[in-house]
């Protein structure tokens, strides 16, 4: 420890990076949420002339634009910085919300939605891995959680918010604009607060600064690939059980976030007001979940080591999940239907931090590429749900209660459950 360290009390900037980040997060899904509600209004679908097959297609355009640029928008970050894409990363993708607004027809809407898609696609990957760079080892699970709550909380809003403007205050265009202008002055906000590093950082003292470092390992520095390092992630086994996992896991979840009011609204013959405080109520529950998810894996991390500390919290919170889908399969009320799919949101978030930091321990100098490799996967598994829950319904489901839907879904848990057991974060992707 040097002199200087030794004299000064640890500044505190690395709190307001994570703050900032946090905020980024919110906007991520308080825009990427609040479609669900509104492609369930007549009044859009009727503007926009769209078929539920077409809606399906729209919400699954996202998730595949998403998903294929999760690896070349987590390399940009690793290449230029986080400081340069993430302020544009935020920008385009608020205008993108902007424009949805604007969408004359289904062609003009699904173009905006993949353009939507791939602007969001780099958020997670470069948040992931200035995670890394700005939180010290024992504490990145729990600041993992805390992005990742921040998130969460975008979405838990996001329903009961534009339900309660669409219903009182504005239309589906004006509540598009509304979001898509301050998610402009976030993309500002994160430019003004964040540095690539503590070194770059003029308010960040040494004493934060060795803080931050004393854990980290040679092979953590240095500068990423000149190119995305795909033949390195095709030949790691352990990082395509994350890929399936992960994959799995949007099985089950996209659901919540997707068709979610439309169930209520069709099956359990709900109001929409009373449904969009439903979606927000079981999305709230995953909250609980990510803020505690994180020091969980901390926890186990340091009584397991990385191995099982990652490995177990993901398999558990995944069996939970699992048994839960399950259960629905047998009730009846609306309000038994939410404890069960809040179980699902909650089980679900609370595995993430696991997730992140499993990426985190791996990643080496690509971090936010290996990020968006897994993510990439994973958000397969989201766009393929949208457009099978339509085909299973359509046919097989003959008494309309989606139980067979609710199959798939408790398949997508299993199947991750499964993977967790095999994930070995000590196997460094270099």
């Amino acid at each position: 420890m040097t002199m200087e360290s030794d004299s000064e009390s640890p500044t505190r900037i690395r709190y307001h990076v994570i703050g900032a980040t946090t905020l980024a997060a919110v906007m991520l899904y308080l825009d990427r949420i609040c479609i669900a509600e509104i492609a369930k209004l007549q009044e859009f679908r009727q503007a926009l002339q769209l078929s539920d097959e077409q809606v399906g297609m729209v919400m699954s355009a996202f998730f595949f634009s998403y998903a294929l640029a999760q690896v070349p928008a987590g390399w940009l970050s690793d290449r230029f910085g986080a400081r340069r894409m993430m302020p544009i990363y935020i920008a385009v993708w608020s205008i993108c919300t902007l424009l949805t607004g604007f969408a004359n027809g289904f062609v003009m809407l699904l173009v905006v939605r993949l353009l939507f898609g791939l602007s969001q696609a780099g958020c997670y990957p470069a948040a992931g891995s200035l995670v890394k760079r700005w939180i010290e080892l024992p504490r990145r699970g729990t600041a993992s959680s805390i992005v990742s709550f921040g998130g969460r909380l975008g979405g838990a809003i996001s329903p009961l918010l534009t339900a309660w403007l669409l219903k009182d205050y504005l239309n589906w265009q004006a509540v598009l604009a509304l979001y898509g202008v301050g998610g402009l002055f976030v993309a500002v906000h994160f430019w003004r607060v964040f540095r690539e590093t503590p070194m770059q950082h003029p308010a960040c003292n040494a004493a934060e600064r060795e803080v931050i470092t004393q854990f980290d390992s040679p092979d953590d520095g240095g500068s990423s690939a000149a190119f995305p390092p795909i033949l390195t992630l095709v030949g790691s086994g352990t990082m395509w059980l994350m890929c399936a996992l992960q994959f799995g896991i949007n099985i089950g979840w996209v659901f919540l976030v997707t068709w979610l009011p439309t169930y209520l609204q069709d099956v359990k013959q709900v109001d929409a007001t009373i449904g969009g405080l439903m979606s927000t109520i079981v999305l709230f529950a995953g909250i609980g979940g990510m803020l505690l998810g994180g020091p969980l894996t901390d926890f186990c991390t340091q009584r397991l080591g990385t191995r099982w500390g990652r490995s177990l919290p993901i398999a558990g919170c995944s069996a939970v999940a699992l048994c839960a889908y399950l259960s629905c399969l047998h009730l009846e009320s609306a309000w038994s239907f939410v404890i069960a799919a809040s179980i699902v949101a909650f089980m679900t978030d609370m595995s993430v931090p696991a997730v992140w930091a499993y990426m985190q321990d791996v990643g080496g100098k690509n971090t936010a590429a290996v990020f968006g490799w897994g993510n990439m996967w994973g958000n397969f598994g989201a766009a393929v749900t949208p457009l099978l829950v339509p085909i299973v319904l359509k046919k097989w489901d003959h008494n309309g209660d989606w139980h067979e839907a609710f199959y798939l879904f408790s398949a997508g848990y299993l199947v991750a459950a499964l993977c967790a057991l095999g994930i070995n974060a000590q196997r460094k992707i270099s």
